[in-house]
């Protein structure tokens, strides 16, 4: 009675699923300031994949440390560990 005749029941529009919003990731520094001389983005990071070593060296005053990295490391990574064993080294000398 109420209802209109053939095609009474009408199909539902469908929304457009939503995209999803692609995150850009930060880009990382790979340059860094020297603990030992100062200067400021002097310090490059290189990342052997192969020999699974990573190295940090100042341009200026030649200060270098090396160490092992997995396929995960970055360059910030190995450069953050170079200085948590600088500040090792500095307090173990303090409480001797």
């Amino acid at each position: 009675p109420g209802e209109g005749g053939a095609g009474g029941m009408g199909k539902r529009k469908s929304r457009k699923a939503a995209q999803p919003t692609k995150r850009k990731t930060p880009k990382l520094d790979t340059t860094f300031n020297c603990p030992f001389c100062n200067h400021e983005r002097s310090v490059a990071a290189k990342l052997d994949q192969e020999a699974k070593v990573g190295t940090v060296q100042c341009n200026v005053c030649e200060a270098r440390y090396d160490t092992k990295i997995n396929p995960l490391s970055e360059a910030v990574d190995i450069y953050a560990e170079w200085i948590d064993e600088c500040e090792q080294l500095n307090h173990g000398e303090e409480d001797d």
